[in-house]
């Protein structure tokens, strides 16, 4: 009987960029980096705020006085609709009606005026089950480059999908100077604002991105927050009650500076008045280690 001769396929050869203590990813090209701005990214779960934290802390910024460029990082495209009251069309669409000829576009085209002058981009993303979120955030931030928009800018906030930690929407975090972890005073958001952590420290190995603060949000106290944070080096830097104002704000698709000048109103507006001067002013790397998952576990809660 003859034998067989198996041929075995050669290995093919992956280059990787070791991205933090037990994490390999596959490299990326990061693209041009942002040069004279502050760039903040906004993390936390899905559905905690980060969208109406963003916008909100854009209108701060430009209330001070700073030329503020938001950039939303969702295929939803709805990080800038209570800025410019609709919903505005992502790169990857736009790029896709000139065969993704970007030389064809005028800044016009993606980059979209909003309340109080803040200017806004929606990056979007691939359709859903396809391509990487990354390639999105750096054909943005590369479009932005090559038509000057990022030279006469103060402050870039990129509002990010999610949760998600994955290579593709930690991109970002290649880009950013600080980054921020919105949470609610409950198991789930403190839950994943742990994984985030984790994230932000694999990031900041390899690039410049730090810790800035944890902002409370959608929430009348802080006693769950407070402790993680003391457990694990954080900090809180804003605290955001669930009042019925931003609910109807963004019904209304506006900031909550467009909402009147009720106390309640007021004192959230000079919050984020407050967390913009604090920001810009320059806030301390936070060293946050973030727990096993297990232990936050056995950690969060009540006996």
């Amino acid at each position: 009987m003859t034998a067989l001769k198996t041929t075995l396929p050669l290995p093919r050869t992956v280059y990787r960029k070791e991205d933090g203590e037990g994490s390999v990813q596959v490299k990326m090209n990061t693209g041009p980096k942002i040069d004279g701005a502050l760039v903040f990214a906004v993390y936390g779960k899905g559905g905690i705020g980060k969208s109406t934290t963003s916008s909100n802390l854009s209108v701060a910024f430009s209330k001070l006085g700073k030329r503020v460029l938001q950039i939303g990082c969702d295929p939803k495209h709805d990080s800038t609709f209570t800025l410019t009251k609709r919903l505005q069309p992502t790169v990857i669409d736009i790029l896709e009606t000139v065969d993704f000829h970007a030389e064809e576009l005028q800044p016009e085209d993606f980059v979209f005026e909003g309340y109080n002058g803040v200017m806004c981009v929606e990056a979007g993303g691939p359709p859903a089950g396809t391509g990487c979120g990354g390639y999105v955030v750096g054909q943005t931030v590369k479009l932005l480059k090559e038509h000057h928009l990022l030279e006469d800018t103060d402050v870039v906030i990129f509002d990010v999908l999610g949760d998600v930690v994955c290579g593709g929407f930690a991109a970002p975090l290649q880009h950013a100077d600080r980054a921020l972890v919105v949470t609610a005073n409950d198991f789930d958001s403190i839950f994943a604002m742990n994984r985030i952590v984790a994230a932000i420290q694999a990031k900041a190995k390899n690039y410049d991105v730090r810790l800035g603060g944890v902002i409370a949000n959608r929430s009348a106290g802080t006693d769950e927050i407070d402790r993680f944070n003391a457990a694990t080096g954080l900090e809180r830097i804003a605290h955001f009650p669930d009042l019925d104002a931003i609910r109807k704000s963004r019904l209304k698709k506006a900031t909550l500076f467009e909402m009147g000048d009720s106390p309640e109103v007021k004192s959230v507006q000079d919050e984020y008045l407050r967390l913009a001067a604090k920001l810009y002013a320059g806030v301390a790397p936070m060293d946050g280690k973030s727990m096993k998952d297990r232990d936050i576990f056995d950690f969060l809660g009540f006996e």
